[in-house]
């Protein structure tokens, strides 16, 4: 089965339960800390996945954990509950992300991602104007600086990336050079 199509289900399933029960708010909130703990912390993944070493109640444990001093919200923990019986634990990533693009969807907010070379605030203050305008939604930008780019940056939302980067430009630079010594050798 695909895992998008499974992932989407039970993304639904949490955001709807959420929204009968009035916990949209809280677990939304607490959602990106569970994500990050499984993209940043391998062996919590690999203990979720494992059905015989790791009870249950355990593993319920481990997320509360991820969450610091913070508990668990009910409707939250009933869903994990669920996807643990199911055996679905190695599709929480997509799941949770599924959630919060629900979520914010549903809030009226776009996620956008800007990635430059330098810390550039100017920068990413006119790209929030400009796709709020656009979109007419509110824009949530989050913002990483990599060093590799050399100058420009690149910024993704939705399905759309636009890569404005000095390392892209000297990269198609570099491949028309080779096409262009190959046609004469």
């Amino acid at each position: 089965m695909n895992t998008g199509i499974i992932s989407s289900r039970y993304a639904k399933a949490l955001f709807e339960y959420t929204e009968l029960t009035g916990g949209t708010e809280a677990v939304a909130s607490q959602v990106p800390v569970l994500a990050q703990a499984l993209s940043q912390v391998p062996a919590l993944q690999r203990a979720l996945e494992d059905p015989v070493a790791v009870s249950t109640g355990e593993k319920i444990a481990l997320f509360s954990a991820a969450l610091g001093e913070g508990t668990l919200r009910p409707e939250l923990e009933k869903f994990l509950r669920l996807v643990i019986k199911g055996g679905r634990e190695s599709e929480l990533r997509l799941i949770f992300q599924d959630y919060l693009t629900r979520y914010y969807r549903s809030r009226g907010i776009r996620m956008c991602r800007l990635i430059t070379a330098v810390e550039s605030d100017d920068l990413r203050d006119r790209l929030v104007a400009l796709m709020s305008r656009v979109t007419g939604d509110n824009i949530v930008v989050e913002t990483q600086v990599r060093p590799d780019l050399i100058g420009g940056f690149i910024f993704e939302i939705d399905d759309y990336m636009v890569d404005a980067s000095v390392a892209r430009q000297i990269e198609t630079i570099r491949h028309q050079f080779i096409e262009k010594n190959r046609r004469v050798v």
